[in-house]
């Protein structure tokens, strides 16, 4: 049997859940539906949707690759400046994009601190597709990583403790026990990533440019799109609505899985 809420709160809870749900009605109702085919179908919709799929897809599963180690680091470790690095890594959550973007351009573009170098190696990273899956994973990786360390923490050692009892390696223990453990973690903090990723526009704008089929993603085609064509505008912006609903539909199972 669950506490009840006291009554006052309920209506401050009905004012925040129509201030989130009545933009989201604004756009249904202006989504020109007879010719919603037409208008997602078009060539620089369809390209711009399947760039973003296939970023969005790359920067996470490096979200992954770099945000398992980061968040096991984090959760089963401790060493001097824990709290300043958990700080710095979870920074691009409060971070602006546009800050980010810069910040990216200021370390790959061709006169970054970097930039130059890779430049004369013949690998040209801003304004590319590579440009958009960096600004994503920028921008999404901490997402994966205070998803996963939660679930670290919330799971606990003493499994990892019997296994290593019993002679079993870290590494084999890792394999073994830490990632089956928390997987339910791992892969609702990946979907959130992916829904951080798609929807990136800001740092991506800023260290990728918009070039069509190259760096122009659904969300920069829907701000180039608001100024000359409204209609599909709204319609793109219906399909990364949908897409969000799933991906919040797919995390919350994958929370509910791992609570139980």
């Amino acid at each position: 049997m669950r506490p009840g809420v006291p009554r006052w709160i309920l209506l401050p809870a009905a004012v925040g859940t129509a201030f989130v749900l009545l933009p989201l009605v604004a756009i249904l109702a202006r989504v020109p539906w007879a010719d919603l085919g037409e208008l997602v179908g078009s060539d620089a919709s369809r390209e711009a949707l399947l760039l973003s799929l296939r970023t969005s897809g790359t920067s996470t599963l490096l979200c992954i690759l770099l945000g398992v180690p980061m968040a096991v680091v984090l959760a089963r470790t401790s060493f001097p400046g824990q709290r300043l690095v958990r700080s710095l890594v979870l920074l691009p959550l409060v971070l602006p994009p546009v800050v980010g973007g810069l910040a990216l351009l200021y370390t790959f573009g061709r006169r970054g601190l970097l930039g130059e170098t890779l430049d004369v190696l013949g690998i040209q990273v801003a304004f590319s597709t590579a440009a958009v899956v960096m600004a994503q994973t920028f921008v999404a990786l901490p997402f994966l990583v205070v998803s996963l360390e939660g679930a670290l923490r919330t799971a606990g050692e003493r499994y990892e403790l019997v296994a290593a009892t019993l002679g079993a390696r870290p590494t084999t223990v890792f394999r073994r026990v830490t990632l089956p453990l928390v997987l339910p973690g791992l892969a609702s903090g990946a979907v959130l990533a992916f829904a951080r990723a798609l929807g990136e526009f800001g740092a991506t704008i800023t260290f990728a440019g918009s070039l069509q089929g190259v760096t122009r993603t659904m969300p920069t085609q829907i701000y180039l799109l608001r100024e000359t064509d409204v209609d599909g505008a709204v319609a793109l912006s219906l399909v990364l609505v949908v897409v969000a609903v799933l991906v919040i539909g797919l995390a919350h199972r994958g929370r509910a899985g791992g609570a139980l």
